[in-house]
Protein backbone atom coordinates (compact mmCIF):
# COMPACT_ATOMS: atom_id res chain seq x y z
CA UNK A 1 0.00 0.00 0.00
CA UNK A 2 2.91 2.64 0.81
CA UNK A 3 4.45 1.82 -2.62
CA UNK A 4 1.79 2.52 -4.54
CA UNK A 5 1.07 5.59 -2.63
CA UNK A 6 4.71 6.79 -2.76
CA UNK A 7 4.60 5.82 -6.87
CA UNK A 8 1.22 8.01 -6.94
CA UNK A 9 2.87 10.81 -4.99
CA UNK A 10 6.03 10.50 -7.33
CA UNK A 11 4.12 10.54 -10.40
CA UNK A 12 2.13 14.04 -11.25
CA UNK A 13 -0.81 13.04 -13.69
CA UNK A 14 -1.48 10.46 -11.59
CA UNK A 15 -1.29 12.00 -8.50
CA UNK A 16 -3.70 15.10 -9.75
CA UNK A 17 -5.84 12.78 -12.05
CA UNK A 18 -6.81 11.21 -8.70
CA UNK A 19 -7.53 13.97 -6.88
CA UNK A 20 -9.98 15.20 -9.55
CA UNK A 21 -11.28 11.74 -9.96
CA UNK A 22 -12.14 12.49 -6.02
CA UNK A 23 -13.31 15.57 -6.43
CA UNK A 24 -16.06 15.16 -8.96
CA UNK A 25 -17.21 12.19 -7.18
CA UNK A 26 -17.66 14.30 -4.16
CA UNK A 27 -19.04 16.94 -5.76
CA UNK A 28 -21.86 14.70 -7.57
CA UNK A 29 -22.28 13.58 -4.15
CA UNK A 30 -23.17 16.81 -3.01
CA UNK A 31 -25.59 17.51 -5.32
CA UNK A 32 -27.47 14.71 -5.22
CA UNK A 33 -27.61 14.77 -1.42
CA UNK A 34 -28.40 18.97 -1.23
CA UNK A 35 -31.29 18.25 -4.29
CA UNK A 36 -32.89 14.68 -2.44
CA UNK A 37 -33.37 17.51 0.66
CA UNK A 38 -34.37 20.49 -1.30
CA UNK A 39 -36.83 18.02 -3.00
CA UNK A 40 -38.51 16.89 1.28
CA UNK A 41 -38.83 20.48 1.92
CA UNK A 42 -40.06 22.13 -0.75
CA UNK A 43 -43.46 21.91 -2.11
CA UNK A 44 -43.78 23.72 -5.21
CA UNK A 45 -42.46 22.01 -8.38
CA UNK A 46 -41.27 25.48 -10.10
CA UNK A 47 -39.28 26.67 -7.21
CA UNK A 48 -37.42 23.08 -6.68
CA UNK A 49 -36.06 23.40 -10.49
CA UNK A 50 -35.05 26.67 -10.03
CA UNK A 51 -33.40 25.13 -6.95
CA UNK A 52 -31.67 22.36 -8.17
CA UNK A 53 -30.61 24.29 -11.25
CA UNK A 54 -28.62 26.91 -9.09
CA UNK A 55 -27.02 23.80 -6.99
CA UNK A 56 -25.74 22.31 -10.25
CA UNK A 57 -24.19 25.62 -11.18
CA UNK A 58 -22.50 26.05 -8.13
CA UNK A 59 -21.03 23.07 -7.49
CA UNK A 60 -19.98 22.23 -10.77
CA UNK A 61 -18.15 26.06 -10.99
CA UNK A 62 -16.23 25.24 -7.66
CA UNK A 63 -15.28 22.24 -9.09
CA UNK A 64 -14.27 23.30 -12.49
CA UNK A 65 -12.29 26.34 -10.23
CA UNK A 66 -10.46 24.07 -7.47
CA UNK A 67 -9.53 21.52 -10.48
CA UNK A 68 -7.78 24.62 -12.56
CA UNK A 69 -6.03 25.72 -9.39
CA UNK A 70 -4.60 21.94 -8.91
CA UNK A 71 -3.25 21.65 -12.37
CA UNK A 72 -1.84 25.31 -12.97
CA UNK A 73 1.30 24.46 -11.18
CA UNK A 74 1.68 21.15 -14.03
CA UNK A 75 0.73 23.21 -17.33
CA UNK A 76 4.46 23.53 -18.22
CA UNK A 77 5.58 20.20 -17.84
CA UNK A 78 2.01 18.85 -19.66
CA UNK A 79 2.60 21.46 -22.69
CA UNK A 80 4.21 19.29 -25.03
CA UNK A 81 1.46 16.32 -23.95
CA UNK A 82 -1.59 18.76 -24.71
CA UNK A 83 -0.04 19.66 -27.76
CA UNK A 84 0.34 16.60 -29.10
CA UNK A 85 -2.98 15.14 -28.41
CA UNK A 86 -4.72 18.85 -28.91
CA UNK A 87 -5.51 17.85 -32.26
CA UNK A 88 -6.74 14.66 -31.80
CA UNK A 89 -8.98 15.49 -28.95
CA UNK A 90 -10.46 18.71 -30.78
CA UNK A 91 -11.73 16.55 -34.04
CA UNK A 92 -12.72 13.64 -31.50
CA UNK A 93 -14.90 15.59 -28.99
CA UNK A 94 -15.55 19.05 -31.18
CA UNK A 95 -19.53 18.49 -30.49
CA UNK A 96 -19.29 17.74 -27.24
CA UNK A 97 -16.77 21.13 -26.79
CA UNK A 98 -19.53 22.37 -29.23
CA UNK A 99 -22.23 21.99 -26.35
CA UNK A 100 -20.22 23.79 -23.63
CA UNK A 101 -19.71 26.40 -25.69
CA UNK A 102 -23.32 26.73 -26.45
CA UNK A 103 -24.58 26.00 -23.13
CA UNK A 104 -22.41 28.56 -21.48
CA UNK A 105 -24.08 31.38 -24.19
CA UNK A 106 -27.69 30.17 -23.41
CA UNK A 107 -26.84 30.85 -19.77
CA UNK A 108 -25.27 34.27 -20.64
CA UNK A 109 -26.68 35.56 -23.64
CA UNK A 110 -30.35 33.99 -22.65
CA UNK A 111 -31.30 33.33 -26.49
CA UNK A 112 -34.39 31.22 -24.69
CA UNK A 113 -34.92 30.08 -21.15
CA UNK A 114 -36.61 27.44 -19.37
CA UNK A 115 -40.57 28.11 -20.25
CA UNK A 116 -40.14 29.68 -23.59
CA UNK A 117 -41.94 27.99 -26.95
CA UNK A 118 -38.99 27.77 -29.55
CA UNK A 119 -38.78 26.22 -32.97
CA UNK A 120 -35.42 24.94 -34.05
CA UNK A 121 -34.13 22.27 -36.78
CA UNK A 122 -37.91 21.90 -37.32
CA UNK A 123 -38.74 20.75 -33.73
CA UNK A 124 -40.93 22.92 -31.43
CA UNK A 125 -41.98 23.07 -27.82
CA UNK A 126 -41.69 24.25 -24.48
CA UNK A 127 -38.13 24.61 -23.00
CA UNK A 128 -38.85 22.13 -19.70
CA UNK A 129 -34.61 22.15 -19.24
CA UNK A 130 -31.63 23.51 -20.33
CA UNK A 131 -28.51 21.33 -19.25
CA UNK A 132 -24.47 21.24 -20.26
CA UNK A 133 -24.68 19.19 -23.12
CA UNK A 134 -28.56 19.33 -24.14
CA UNK A 135 -31.64 21.21 -24.02
CA UNK A 136 -35.00 19.25 -23.23
CA UNK A 137 -38.72 20.21 -25.24
CA UNK A 138 -42.25 19.05 -24.69
CA UNK A 139 -42.80 18.95 -28.34
CA UNK A 140 -46.05 20.45 -29.79
CA UNK A 141 -47.80 19.74 -33.36
CA UNK A 142 -47.33 21.50 -36.36
CA UNK A 143 -49.39 24.99 -36.88
CA UNK A 144 -51.55 23.48 -39.26
CA UNK A 145 -52.74 21.09 -35.93
CA UNK A 146 -52.66 23.28 -33.62
CA UNK A 147 -49.58 23.80 -31.52
CA UNK A 148 -51.07 21.26 -28.94
CA UNK A 149 -48.73 19.33 -26.73
CA UNK A 150 -48.04 15.75 -28.29
CA UNK A 151 -46.58 14.57 -24.97
CA UNK A 152 -43.29 13.48 -26.09
CA UNK A 153 -39.77 14.79 -24.69
CA UNK A 154 -37.20 16.10 -27.42
CA UNK A 155 -34.00 15.70 -26.64
CA UNK A 156 -31.65 18.55 -28.62
CA UNK A 157 -28.02 18.93 -28.53
CA UNK A 158 -27.23 22.74 -27.22
CA UNK A 159 -24.99 23.50 -30.26
CA UNK A 160 -27.77 23.31 -32.89
CA UNK A 161 -28.22 27.17 -31.88
CA UNK A 162 -25.01 28.06 -33.58
CA UNK A 163 -25.88 26.14 -37.09
CA UNK A 164 -29.67 26.46 -37.04
CA UNK A 165 -32.42 29.87 -37.31
CA UNK A 166 -33.81 29.70 -34.07
CA UNK A 167 -37.64 31.37 -33.43
CA UNK A 168 -38.23 32.15 -29.94
CA UNK A 169 -42.36 32.81 -29.27
CA UNK A 170 -41.71 34.89 -26.28
CA UNK A 171 -38.60 36.66 -26.54
CA UNK A 172 -38.68 40.43 -26.74
CA UNK A 173 -42.72 40.65 -27.36
CA UNK A 174 -44.67 37.62 -26.00
CA UNK A 175 -47.69 37.99 -28.12
CA UNK A 176 -47.58 36.59 -31.73
CA UNK A 177 -49.85 37.44 -34.56
CA UNK A 178 -52.28 35.08 -35.74
CA UNK A 179 -54.80 34.81 -38.96
CA UNK A 180 -58.25 33.22 -39.24
CA UNK A 181 -59.07 33.02 -43.31
CA UNK A 182 -63.06 33.03 -43.75
CA UNK A 183 -64.60 32.91 -47.35
CA UNK A 184 -67.94 33.69 -47.71
CA UNK A 185 -69.68 33.38 -51.35
CA UNK A 186 -69.67 36.23 -54.35
CA UNK A 187 -73.46 37.18 -53.54
CA UNK A 188 -72.99 37.81 -49.79
CA UNK A 189 -73.19 40.72 -47.89
CA UNK A 190 -69.47 41.49 -47.69
CA UNK A 191 -69.86 44.44 -45.89
CA UNK A 192 -72.07 43.46 -42.99
CA UNK A 193 -69.56 40.28 -42.96
CA UNK A 194 -66.50 42.44 -42.48
CA UNK A 195 -68.18 44.36 -39.82
CA UNK A 196 -69.38 41.04 -37.82
CA UNK A 197 -65.72 39.63 -38.13
CA UNK A 198 -64.39 43.27 -36.87
CA UNK A 199 -66.76 43.56 -33.99
CA UNK A 200 -65.82 39.22 -32.91
CA UNK A 201 -61.78 40.15 -33.41
CA UNK A 202 -62.31 43.02 -31.09
CA UNK A 203 -64.29 41.16 -28.70
CA UNK A 204 -61.45 38.80 -28.18
CA UNK A 205 -58.57 40.91 -28.64
CA UNK A 206 -58.80 44.10 -28.63
CA UNK A 207 -57.90 44.33 -24.32
CA UNK A 208 -54.68 43.26 -25.37
CA UNK A 209 -53.74 45.87 -27.64
CA UNK A 210 -52.44 48.23 -24.62
CA UNK A 211 -50.72 45.77 -22.88
CA UNK A 212 -48.94 45.03 -26.27
CA UNK A 213 -48.25 48.42 -26.92
CA UNK A 214 -46.38 48.51 -23.26
CA UNK A 215 -44.49 45.53 -24.26
CA UNK A 216 -43.07 47.16 -27.76
CA UNK A 217 -41.91 50.38 -26.16
CA UNK A 218 -40.08 47.83 -23.90
CA UNK A 219 -38.38 46.22 -26.60
CA UNK A 220 -37.34 48.64 -28.66
CA UNK A 221 -34.89 49.43 -25.94
CA UNK A 222 -32.96 46.39 -27.18
CA UNK A 223 -34.41 45.61 -31.01
CA UNK A 224 -35.30 47.53 -33.38
CA UNK A 225 -39.10 46.47 -33.76
CA UNK A 226 -41.79 48.59 -35.28
CA UNK A 227 -45.30 48.36 -35.47
CA UNK A 228 -47.75 50.56 -36.90
CA UNK A 229 -51.17 48.89 -35.85
CA UNK A 230 -51.75 46.62 -32.60
CA UNK A 231 -55.23 46.43 -32.83
CA UNK A 232 -57.46 43.64 -34.79
CA UNK A 233 -58.24 44.48 -38.18
CA UNK A 234 -59.91 42.71 -40.91
CA UNK A 235 -58.36 42.67 -44.84
CA UNK A 236 -60.12 41.91 -47.57
CA UNK A 237 -59.07 39.61 -50.62
CA UNK A 238 -60.93 37.93 -53.83
CA UNK A 239 -60.44 34.29 -54.69
CA UNK A 240 -61.81 32.23 -57.16
CA UNK A 241 -64.15 30.99 -54.90
CA UNK A 242 -65.53 34.00 -52.90
CA UNK A 243 -64.39 36.78 -51.26
CA UNK A 244 -61.91 36.14 -48.45
CA UNK A 245 -61.89 37.95 -45.46
CA UNK A 246 -59.04 37.84 -43.08
CA UNK A 247 -59.07 38.55 -39.37
CA UNK A 248 -55.96 39.00 -37.94
CA UNK A 249 -55.33 39.86 -34.10
CA UNK A 250 -52.86 39.33 -31.07
CA UNK A 251 -53.08 36.51 -29.26
CA UNK A 252 -50.63 34.69 -26.45
CA UNK A 253 -48.94 31.72 -28.07
CA UNK A 254 -50.36 29.21 -25.88
CA UNK A 255 -53.62 30.45 -26.32
CA UNK A 256 -53.89 30.24 -30.18
CA UNK A 257 -55.78 27.35 -30.64
CA UNK A 258 -58.50 27.90 -27.99
CA UNK A 259 -58.94 31.35 -29.80
CA UNK A 260 -59.13 29.71 -33.03
CA UNK A 261 -61.97 27.93 -31.48
CA UNK A 262 -63.70 30.73 -29.18
CA UNK A 263 -63.62 33.16 -32.54
CA UNK A 264 -64.88 30.64 -35.20
CA UNK A 265 -67.59 29.48 -32.20
CA UNK A 266 -68.61 33.54 -32.56
CA UNK A 267 -68.41 33.55 -36.51
CA UNK A 268 -70.65 30.60 -36.99
CA UNK A 269 -73.75 31.77 -34.45
CA UNK A 270 -73.55 35.53 -36.10
CA UNK A 271 -73.65 34.60 -39.80
CA UNK A 272 -76.37 31.67 -38.55
CA UNK A 273 -78.47 34.89 -37.76
CA UNK A 274 -77.76 36.77 -41.23
CA UNK A 275 -79.47 35.38 -44.58
CA UNK A 276 -77.50 37.58 -46.55
CA UNK A 277 -74.55 36.24 -45.61
CA UNK A 278 -73.18 32.22 -47.19
CA UNK A 279 -69.35 30.34 -46.19
CA UNK A 280 -68.39 29.43 -49.71
CA UNK A 281 -65.99 26.38 -50.50
CA UNK A 282 -64.79 25.32 -54.19
CA UNK A 283 -67.71 24.56 -56.60
CA UNK A 284 -68.13 24.33 -60.19
CA UNK A 285 -70.53 25.76 -62.17
CA UNK A 286 -72.30 24.67 -65.32
CA UNK A 287 -74.23 26.54 -67.72
CA UNK A 288 -76.45 25.56 -70.47
CA UNK A 289 -77.05 28.33 -73.66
Amino acid sequence: MQVAWAYINENHLLYKGGWTLIGLIITLLLIRVINRVLYSIMEHNNKYYVAKKRVYYFFSSVFVICSIFLWLDSMDSLTTYFGLVSAGIAIALKDLFANIVAWIFIILRKPFEVSDRILINDQQGDVIDIRMFQFTLMEISSYEDGEQSTGRIVNIPNYYIFVNSLINYNKGFKYIWNEIRVLITFESDWQKAKEILTDISNNHSLHLSDEASKMIQQAKKRYMIHYNKLTPIVYMDVKESGIQLTMRYLCMPRQRRTTVNNIWQDILQRFDKEENIKLAYPTIRVTQS
